[in-house]
């Protein structure tokens, strides 16, 4: 059942998620980073994709991800009590599909990609899914990706254009590809070309964005009521992924509460 009134939040069961990295990564100022891969709570990811042709869609039960405890209905993110030992600005997404990891010559083209219907609110909505590139290894050269998809309308053919950052892409860096004129999310990857690095993996991820906040200070942090998370929709298998863009050069230690009501 939805839950659309403060008496149904008040009445649902609830889930505080944890999530916290206990090591760091070496960061560039403003630039969004990947902590997949760190030891913390919950354990160590794997980075790197397992498929260049269909990709897979991760679940909360993938290493890496949080696991929730509702198994049928829909969640709601509520809450987010967070902090960190660096100023930053963290994100937290369902990570819908991951194909890679693909070379800085990758040149994929036709593929059908794994469904995710069922991580998007009714089965059929994709409004703000993104296309993000995750680095697995560092690149040399201004590494770029061109990514085919198929938009939220279900038309094919779409693509992001060759985009890189300007620079050589460190572990972990991450970036956002943008959608074509008028599309608003993406239904399936279809396709992956790199160009112009010399070296390097990386990972395509269709994210759906669920929070965002913002540690002012070192060692600062915040509470966010469902006024402020807008009680974004999640789903029984949803991978709840962070990414975070440190204002200097170490991501320190990010820590976040999430609650999650069942309804």
């Amino acid at each position: 059942m939805a839950i659309t009134t403060l008496d149904q939040y008040i009445g649902a069961s609830k889930q505080s998620v944890q999530y916290v990295k206990t090591a760091s990564r070496t960061t560039i100022a403003a630039a969004w980073f990947s902590l997949f891969e760190l030891a913390g709570s919950p354990g160590a990811g794997t980075l790197a994709g397992t498929s260049t042709t269909t990709g897979v869609v991760p679940t909360d039960t993938t290493a890496g991800f949080p696991l929730l405890n509702f198994t049928t209905g829909s969640g709601y993110i509520s809450s987010v009590d967070f902090s960190g030992s660096v100023a930053a600005r963290i994100r937290v997404y369902d990570c819908l599909w991951k194909g890679g990891a693909y070379a800085f010559n990758a040149s994929t083209t036709g593929q059908t990609p794994t469904s995710y219907s069922t991580r998007v609110p009714g089965g059929t909505d994709y409004t703000g899914t993104q296309i993000w590139v995750e680095t697995v290894t560092a690149f040399t050269g201004n590494q770029t990706f061109n990514v085919t998809y198929t938009n939220q309308d279900g038309t094919t053919g779409k693509t992001t254009g060759a985009v890189g950052i300007g620079a050589a892409p460190t572990l972990g860096r991450m970036w956002q590809l943008p959608l074509a004129a008028g599309d608003v999310g993406v239904q399936g990857v279809t396709g992956v070309v790199g160009a112009t690095g010399t070296a390097g993996t990386a990972n395509i991820l269709v994210l759906r964005p669920l929070w965002t906040g913002r540690v002012r200070i070192a060692n600062d942090g915040d509470i966010h009521g469902l006024d402020k998370t807008g009680m974004n929709e999640i789903f029984p298998t949803s991978a709840l992924f962070v990414a975070i863009a440190p204002d200097g050069t170490s991501s320190g230690i990010p820590e976040l509460s999430i609650e999650v009501a069942n309804g």
